[in-house]
């Protein structure tokens, strides 16, 4: 009988299992506080020590591509977990309700579209969406911000805005304090929203905003799930290459009808998609000539348009059996 040596010392593989800093029988998402347990807002030292920073010390050192299969397995548990978290999420939210917002990890603060993806998000969320994003900072930030301040004023979202403003950018001191500190001024239990981040890019603070965060090791299956989950519509604002990649795998997607139906690709932002990144003439031209089909497109700058375009979609699917 030959034995095959993949498993041999499975008691070794037992013991590795339970020496990684995750828990490899996670069944549940994260909340803020379990991704930063251990991070104190006004002690910046302590960002060190919570968990979050832990996991990505391991995921470092481990290697970003798995270089045992102990450590391949363990991540592959923890993902397997992630999904399974996310399909009971999806069994107590509508999924046609959900409505993703792409965009750049480097939008700061203090720019005026960090403020408008935070008004459109605070509206859509209102009017019973929820938002879903990749769950960083920029424009990811501000989507879950948004969310968080649904059913506030206006003086209170700007307010919240302002806080943030003294560090602008995630690789600022206190960017992450300062979220802790708006969330903890303005305090919520009734709006939920779903970020979904990677520690492959764990250099990017997940942003604490997103009530409900789903976190992979693997970022292929974690871009896939994001496209895939808004199955009410997905708003692109201005972004860079990793924005791109999501815009024509959701295109993809939509082209085939891969989940029975196309949902709503709406661009933010005519001049950047017209003439600083010209995707959408290049979508259009597609479609007019039969290499892309069921591309259901929207460029605007209106911020009205952006969710009447939504709310269609919604009541068309509505009406179908």
């Amino acid at each position: 009988m030959i034995k095959d040596r993949n498993f041999d010392n499975m008691e070794g593989t037992a013991k590795y299992l339970e020496s990684v800093p995750f828990d490899v029988t996670r069944k549940t998402l994260y909340s803020a506080g379990d991704l930063y347990e251990g991070f104190d807002p006004e002690d910046a030292d302590s960002f060190a020590h919570c968990l979050d920073t832990r996991v990505y010390q391991h995921y470092l050192a481990t290697g970003k591509q798995a270089q045992s299969r102990d450590e391949s397995l363990a991540r592959t548990f923890h993902d397997y977990g992630m999904h399974q978290a996310l399909r009971r999420f999806f069994e107590t939210h509508d999924p046609m309700r959900c409505i993703g917002i792409m965009g750049g990890h480097a939008l700061r603060r203090t720019d005026a579209m960090y403020r408008e993806i935070v008004y459109i998000s605070r509206s859509l969320t209102e009017q019973g969406f929820y938002m879903l994003s990749g769950g960083g900072p920029g424009a990811m930030e501000a989507t879950h911000l948004g969310a968080w301040m649904a059913g506030r004023s206006q003086e209170e979202t700007d307010n919240a805005i302002d806080m943030l403003a003294v560090a602008p950018c995630f690789q600022d001191d206190g960017w992450l304090s300062t979220a802790f500190r708006v969330m903890a001024h303005y305090p919520q239990e009734r709006y939920h929203s779903l970020g979904i981040p990677t520690w492959l890019y764990g250099h990017e603070p997940s942003t604490p905003f997103a009530t409900h965060i789903a976190k992979f090791f693997l970022n292929s299956v974690r871009e896939d799930s994001i496209l895939t989950l808004a199955f009410g519509g997905i708003i692109y604002t201005p972004g860079s290459a990793g924005t791109l990649q999501e815009i024509f795998q959701d295109a993809v997607q939509n082209h085939y009808l891969s989940f029975g139906f196309a949902s709503p690709m709406v661009f933010l932002g005519t001049d950047f998609w017209m003439r600083e990144v010209p995707i959408y003439p290049f979508l259009q031209d597609m479609m007019a000539r039969g290499k892309y089909k069921n591309l259901l497109l929207t460029l605007t700058d209106d911020r009205e348009a952006i969710i009447e375009s939504l709310w269609s979609f919604r009541r068309r699917t509505e009406k179908k059996p």
